[in-house]
């Protein structure tokens, strides 16, 4: 089950991060937890906070800014489930595009994203300090895609 987050979510969304490690910190949780123009969503299973996402809305656009499953509950459906959640807020909000970034070394959450429909637009260089310690710096790929207008209130 996935819903939208409050202040009062912020503890297990900080014991979340720690175990995701998806590069969000406590402060960033607050807020975007904080804002209206952001929604943080949660992906529950078992009444036990499992994954989530932070998605920002911007003029014209829409951004994922974040999203982090715990090492135990990924390969589930939950990345899946949770963009798709984004993927409505943002239609919600009729944004005419998603855009994300995304480190180039990430396999797995590039392969999420293709899935979802994302395209990559293009790269920054040496964005992120290499993972693990590592010395150097690691490439940042841009994606987007585009959002269907939504439907028409009855």
């Amino acid at each position: 089950m996935i819903i939208e987050l409050n202040v009062e979510h912020l503890a297990l969304l900080t014991a979340l991060e720690a175990q995701a490690k998806s590069g969000t910190s406590d402060s960033q949780m607050l807020a975007a937890l904080g804002c209206h123009d952001t929604c943080v969503l949660g992906w529950w299973q078992d009444e036990q906070l499992q994954g989530y996402a932070i998605v920002a809305r911007l003029p014209f656009e829409a951004e994922l800014q974040a999203i982090g499953v715990l090492p135990q509950s990924r390969r589930s459906g939950a990345g899946y489930a949770l963009m798709e959640a984004v993927l409505t807020k943002a239609q919600c909000w009729s944004s005419e595009r998603l855009l994300l970034e995304v480190r180039a070394g990430n396999h797995s959450a590039i392969r999420l994203y293709q899935r979802s429909g994302f395209n990559e637009d293009g790269c920054r260089r040496g964005y992120y300090p290499a993972a693990n310690g590592a010395a150097g710096r690691e490439d940042a790929l841009l994606m987007s895609r585009p959002l269907a207008a939504p439907l028409p209130a009855d």
